[in-house]
Order: C-alpha cells, then sequence, then structure tokens
C-alpha cells in the first residue's frame, strides 16, 4: 500500500510538472506565432487551464514532501506528546477543509457537466475537461492528508515531519 500511495503522490507532482511545461510550451508558441503573423487560437485559455491543474496536481505532492509553508515555531518548543496532540488536532481540521473542498471541486465539475458549460475562448472547451483536473488535485490533497493523519493517530509521525526534521538538521 505504500508503494500504491507513494506512485500516486509521485504521479501528482509530474503531472503538475508535464502542466508547467505545456503552459511554457503554449507562451512559446504564441510568441513564435507573433512573429510570423499567426495566433495560437486560445492560447490563453488552454495556458490557465494548464495553470490550475499544475496548482492543484502539486498539492499532494508538495504536501507529502513537506514543501507546504509551515509555521513550525511554538510546535518544534514542544515535547514529544503535545507536538503529537498538536499535529493530530491540526491535521484533523486539515482533513475536514480539504475533503471540504474536494468535495465542493467534484461537485463543480458535475454541475459543469449537466449545464454543458463551454469556456469563452476561440474554442469552446467543456468547462468540465479543465476542471476536472482541479477535482482530482484536491482529492489527490485530501488523501495525502487522510494518509498523514491516519500516520498521527496511530502515533506515528507523518511523511512531512520527517522530511522537516531532515531540513532543520541541514541547518
Amino acid at each position: 500500500m505504500k508503494h500504491f500511495k507513494d506512485t500516486c503522490y509521485r504521479m501528482s507532482g509530474w503531472l503538475s510538472g508535464l502542466c508547467i511545461v505545456a503552459i511554457t510550451l503554449l507562451l512559446l508558441a504564441q510568441i513564435v506565432g507573433r512573429l510570423f503573423g499567426f495566433i495560437v487560437p486560445s492560447a490563453e485559455d488552454f495556458a490557465g487551464f494548464a495553470l490550475a491543474a499544475a496548482t492543484f496536481f502539486g498539492l499532494a505532492y508538495t504536501f507529502h514532501e513537506g514543501g507546504h509553508i509551515r509555521v513550525t515555531l511554538l510546535i518544534q518548543r514542544l515535547n514529544q506528546g503535545p507536538r503529537k496532540v498538536q499535529e493530530a488536532f491540526v491535521l484533523t481540521l486539515g482533513l475536514i477543509l480539504s475533503a471540504f473542498v474536494a468535495y465542493a471541486c467534484c461537485y463543480m465539475v458535475y454541475e459543469s457537466y449537466i449545464y454543458e458549460e463551454v469556456s469563452y475562448g476561440y474554442i469552446p472547451v467543456p468547462l468540465w475537461i479543465p476542471q476536472l483536473s482541479v477535482a482530482l488535485g484536491s482529492i489527490a490533497l485530501a488523501l495525502a492528508v487522510l494518509d498523514a493523519w491516519l500516520s498521527a493517530i496511530r502515533g506515528q509521525s507523518p511523511h512531512y515531519i520527517r522530511h522537516e526534521d531532515e531540513l532543520s538538521l541541514e541547518e
């Protein structure tokens, strides 16, 4: 199961990186197109879709790897027992919030599909297609927070704490 979770987090990170590459290629095509007198239709729309996808796909990977900014000034000063309680409490709040965001994003995709919403660019794209990446990324984040929460409830250190501890040892 650990291998499957790590693969999901890694894939989420790779998808985020691919979206950044897609944005770069779209902007490059648009620049070259202007030099030669043609336009790339809906390049701004597709770049915006890819930016949203890159952001949401990157959330789970970044959370798992301890890359999100956390203010640990107080928590690092706590003893092991109170620190675990505080981590479990914060992860409970994070799990509730991330689960709500995942639900809201999935509902947004559902509504866009039912009402057949399309983008307003040169190329009308059904909005549920780019919104699906946002929903999948938010689900991946909720699963990553659930994974960390389960570790904290079991009395183990969540994966991101190990990364934080490694970083503090390097300094």
